[in-house]
């Protein structure tokens, strides 16, 4: 015969752990709120936490979210994660947010690289603030009067109403760049830019034309393009066989484009970087999937999401975010290299 199953031991409760400790339920509550300095002493708290400890015992998030008015959720709203940058930055702010308690609501637009549609209207209540890219802006018009603090990743610093920002040095990187193609001898370029209309691609075709201003014989031609690799490959294709000399270096807004570029110079029996050096700028897995390689600029995503989170965390404490923009890295590979011989 089988014995019947054992029940569940119970889940231990904050009376538990006062029991244990000999103290108070609501002494209990201040030291595991970190709020026992000047009420309780140093040795009632070790005993209220080796007490916690031992027992393994774990606050209930929700009852202790309606006794303080905070859910301890955050929204993120980003364009897509059929783009890995976002799904990148929402693994680094769930990483921050399960370290304080915090549970993070992604919202991802339906509608993949378009602004995502309006998730506030039935949110707005279960919400303590909003993480939102630049890429998704269209979707926060709701949140204005929605008294909820909005933390802006990659976003025009001359924007107001936001709480916090978190920028990556998006001009630098386009620098490094098109520096580096210009070190290597390259005048004529295509700027595959991207379609969408956001302050990140502004940043970037204004790097581009500011880097090659002044460069005598430098000329920058900038074609648009929709976020995906066969506009990227059509845009691209077009420009290559346009009259007139031939662009030897294609500076692409991303990596996707990057990729659709490379397809073109296949297509135009042209070699990658013999013929027409590439570059891409996120460095995604894609990058060192084509062949050859991507020379691409490496932004550190999963920071982004830590830095945003962190960000949120420090205005609901009434603290002033970390000020600065995240640093970005050119990395050289296969797919650029000096120009063709008298091009």
């Amino acid at each position: 015969m089988t014995s019947a199953s054992q029940p569940a031991p119970a889940r231990p409760t904050s009376r538990d752990v006062a029991r244990a400790a000999g103290v108070s339920q609501a002494t209990v509550s201040l030291v595991l709120g970190d709020k026992w300095r000047g009420r309780v002493s140093e040795a009632t708290a070790e005993r209220v936490r080796s007490a916690t400890q031992d027992l393994g015992y774990r606050p209930n998030l929700a009852a202790r979210s309606l006794r303080l008015g905070r859910t301890r959720t955050a929204l993120l709203v980003v364009p897509a994660l059929t783009n890995e940058f976002f799904a990148r930055v929402y693994t680094g702010a769930a990483a921050v947010a399960a370290e304080h308690g915090f549970g993070v609501v992604l919202y991802p637009s339906p509608d993949g690289t378009g602004p995502a549609r309006d998730p506030f209207a039935s949110a707005r209540a279960a919400l303590d603030g909003v993480i939102a890219s630049s890429m998704a802006a269209d979707a926060l018009g709701a949140l204005h009067g929605a008294d909820l603090p909005l933390v802006m990743l990659d976003s025009d610093p001359a924007d107001t109403g936001v709480a916090a920002r978190v920028n990556l040095d998006i001009a630098d990187g386009m620098r490094q760049v098109t520096d580096h193609l210009l070190a290597l001898g390259h005048r004529r370029f295509i700027h595959l830019a991207s379609a969408i209309d956001s302050w990140t691609f502004a940043v970037r075709a204004r790097a581009v034309h500011d880097a090659v201003q002044g460069v005598p014989g430098a000329v920058v031609r900038t074609v648009p393009a929709a976020l995906d690799v066969r506009a990227g490959r059509e845009a691209a294709e077009h420009a290559l066989a346009a009259a007139g000399p031939r662009p030897t270096a294609i500076i692409c807004d991303d990596d996707i484009l990057a990729a659709g570029a490379c397809k073109a110079a296949r297509r135009l029996g042209l070699r990658v970087p013999d013929d027409v050096s590439v570059t891409g700028f996120d460095d995604l897995a894609l990058a060192t999937a084509v062949e050859p390689e991507l020379t691409t600029v490496r932004l550190p995503a999963e920071q982004v999401g830590e830095r945003g989170m962190t960000a949120l965390l420090a205005v609901l404490d009434g603290r002033p975010a970390e000020p600065g923009s995240l640093p970005v890295h050119l990395v050289v590979r296969g797919s650029s290299a000096p120009p063709p011989p008298r091009s």
